[in-house]
């Protein structure tokens, strides 16, 4: 027979983990589907520049223009339906308004001074303001990138919104900028892991495994 107690039992309380299951599935399909869209968009891009440039086709995807277009219109309903996901379960939860609201322009500035002097203090699960700012650029980026994308693929049939974007080379370039924009926030977020390795353990695993659970009072079951 196993004795039984009435006392408090010291147990480790597992805390919940820093990045919902929804998140971290979300961010890694949307890693591999945004880099898909860079390199096969850069493809097309050099079978019809507007810059003074093209880029290098051993840093682009699908081979040749009809190969990149393939790769481009498959991986854009993944990346879409991916983001849809994430929109309605960051709007429905209240992911949106804990994570990356308020953001303010005195806070913006005081953790960029902070940041760029290396004193800004890094929270596991806790977006600064500088973050929140920057993660509320990229989604509305992806707004753009996608109602532009829909201009150039469907210029006839959508042309009061390639109109809205100044035609169809106009909404190229948007499309262009905002890609632009994707990849120059790829370069901070995997600057700032490389700075704080531990944030890419926690999208992994959802926890921090550098924090030890605290132990609370708990009556032990018979």
């Amino acid at each position: 027979m196993v004795a039984e107690t009435d006392g408090p039992v010291d147990r480790p309380v597992v805390p919940p983990p820093l990045h919902p299951a929804v998140v971290r599935i979300t961010h890694w399909i949307n890693a591999f589907a945004l880099i898909c869209m860079i390199l096969s968009g850069w493809r097309i891009y050099n079978a019809a520049p507007f810059f003074d440039f093209t880029f290098p086709n051993g840093w682009t995807l699908g081979g040749w223009l009809g190969g990149a277009l393939a790769w481009h219109f498959a991986i854009m309903w993944l990346l879409v339906a991916n983001g849809l996901v994430y929109l309605v379960y960051g709007l429905s939860t209240g992911h949106f308004r804990f994570h990356f609201l308020p953001v303010t322009v005195g806070a913006v500035w005081s953790d960029l001074r902070a940041a760029l002097s290396f004193r800004l203090v890094h929270s596991p699960g806790l977006y600064n303001a500088v973050q929140r700012l920057l993660y509320l650029g990229v989604i509305a980026l992806g707004v753009f990138i996608v109602l532009s994308g829909i201009a150039i693929w469907k210029p006839v049939q959508f042309q009061w919104l390639t109109a809205l974007f100044g035609g169809y080379e106009g909404a190229r370039r948007v499309h262009f900028l905002c890609m632009s924009g994707f990849v120059a926030f790829l370069v901070v977020h995997i600057a700032l892991v490389i700075i704080v390795p531990r944030t890419l353990v926690s999208m992994i695993t959802g926890k921090d495994h550098l924090s030890l659970p605290k132990l609370g009072k708990r009556k032990a079951r018979p």
